[in-house]
């Protein structure tokens, strides 16, 4: 045991950018992990407001606006880091500056598209997908949210500069006001009306803050006059941004159709109570999912520098170390939620609520392998793999609608859950396979050459 001990010791002593790695996972984790059960919190309160339907309509609302955004919106944060570790730490911030703006125009277009989309949709469309005369007033003033999403440029700015403390705790902001007007709203005996203009006053002030924030971290690294910055030839200077900024597109369209859409489709085969209780379920696994996200916020930007660099020795340690963080704690996860979850649903959004249990638990499964993929995911876009990771993802996803239609209608809410299951072991097994053949196209991997050492 002592070897074991001076083993260890000695491991954690030599790996400091493993160290780190884990400080600013635990600040973001930390944060999020804050913010989550904050916002729990205000789904709990407001569940114990409205009551299942009118919860269920909301959920619904808010899937809706949640699902055009998804259908709109691009991951700009992806080839802004993956092109920015490139230009990070020159002098010359032309093209830093370029790319930068190229990423907030996108958004901004991607913005205003979505809240046209949403209104109009609603608008002409909106029986189609559960949303009547009753509910259409919530959704048209839900979907103002839409204009303020602009979230790719802030985060690529921030995770770039390695501010991650700043991003985990300013996001408790909009939580924390969430979580106070919805308990203002259950102690005034508020209905759905106040609950759609609380959560969608809190999302704003949430966009807004991380837009700034954003911002005055430019002007901290000398980047100034970004509107004003040339953006002829950028897609010379960065080949394949186009391509890359398409691909992940399609697959946050494809993606979103699984993680956002399937609320929409619980409801219109199953009703509206059910899909309260499956965004429940739901709402479970995307607070564990969301360390995962955190850990790919801290690793993406890493890894993109060590390919750049082809330092492909640290490249596979850092990839492996993450893989086995994030297995360990899905099953950990996995195991808590279906010895505890029956008890805790019943005392916090109470008995009525009790019925989500078994589609939590099933839904963790699915998560344990999501989180288990989410470093190999970052790893292959760092490799400039994007398309292989949409092909993957649009497989998976087609998967996951043929089951969610055959299951839903036999067994409600649980349909989905297991079309989530089958859609991440799908997704799962083809990223690995994928990576482990992308490694082996490198069979004589070599360190890059540290500063002032031979060649």
């Amino acid at each position: 045991m002592q070897t074991i001990g001076r083993r260890a010791r000695r491991f954690w002593r030599d790996e400091e950018s493993l160290r780190a790695r884990l400080a600013n996972i635990g600040h973001l984790v930390t944060g999020n992990m804050m913010g989550s059960a904050m916002g729990l919190l205000a789904f709990i309160v407001t569940a114990r407001a409205l009551g299942p339907n009118d919860f269920g309509i909301l959920a619904l609302t808010l899937s809706y606006a949640r699902s055009i955004q998804l259908l709109i919106a691009f991951q700009t944060w992806q080839p802004l880091i993956k092109y920015g570790a490139e230009e990070w730490g020159n002098q010359d911030k032309g093209a830093y500056r370029a790319l930068m703006k190229f990423g907030l125009l996108i958004d901004v277009s991607a913005a205003l598209t979505a809240y046209a989309l949403a209104v109009g949709f609603a608008l002409l469309f909106g029986p189609l997908v559960g949303i009547g005369e009753s509910n259409l007033q919530q959704v048209l003033i839900y979907a103002t949210v839409l204009l303020f999403q602009i979230e790719g440029f802030p985060t690529a700015v921030l995770r770039l500069a390695g501010r991650f403390r700043l991003v985990a705790y300013s996001a408790l902001v909009a939580t924390v006001l969430r979580l106070l007007l919805c308990t203002i709203g259950l102690l005034m005996g508020a209905g759905l009306f106040y609950f759609v203009v609380a959560w969608a006053v809190s999302q704003i002030a949430g966009s807004l803050l991380f837009l700034t924030l954003a911002l005055i971290e430019l002007r901290r690294q000398g980047v100034r006059g970004l509107l004003t910055a040339p953006l002829a030839g950028i897609t010379k200077r960065f080949k394949g941004l186009w391509t890359f900024t398409l691909g992940s597109k399609i697959e946050l369209t494809v993606r979103s159709s699984t993680m956002e859409f399937d609320t929409l489709l619980v409801g219109a085969l199953a009703g509206a109570p059910a899909a309260g209780l499956y965004h429940v379920a739901k709402r479970l696994g995307r607070l564990v999912l969301q360390i995962g996200v955190q850990v790919q916020a801290v690793v993406y930007p890493d890894i993109a520098r060590l390919w750049a660099q082809q330092a492909m020795t640290e490249f596979r340690r850092t990839i492996i170390q993450t893989e086995l963080l994030l297995l360990t704690f899905g099953v950990a996860v996995f195991a808590a939620t279906a010895l505890w979850i029956g008890p805790v649903l019943h005392w916090t959004a109470g008995p009525a609520f009790e019925a989500a249990g078994p589609l939590a638990t099933v839904q963790m499964i699915a998560v344990a392998m999501l989180l288990s993929g989410s470093a190999v995911r970052s790893a292959l876009l760092a490799m400039g793999r994007q398309p292989v990771v949409l092909k993957i993802v649009v497989f998976s996803a087609v998967a996951f609608h043929l089951t969610a239609l055959a299951a839903i209608p036999l067994l409600g809410a649980m349909g989905a859950n297991i079309a989530h299951g089958v859609m991440a072991g799908l997704w799962l097994a083809g990223l690995m396979t994928a990576f482990h053949a992308e490694l082996r196209s490198h069979a004589t991997p070599q360190a890059a050459p540290r500063p002032g050492e031979g060649r």
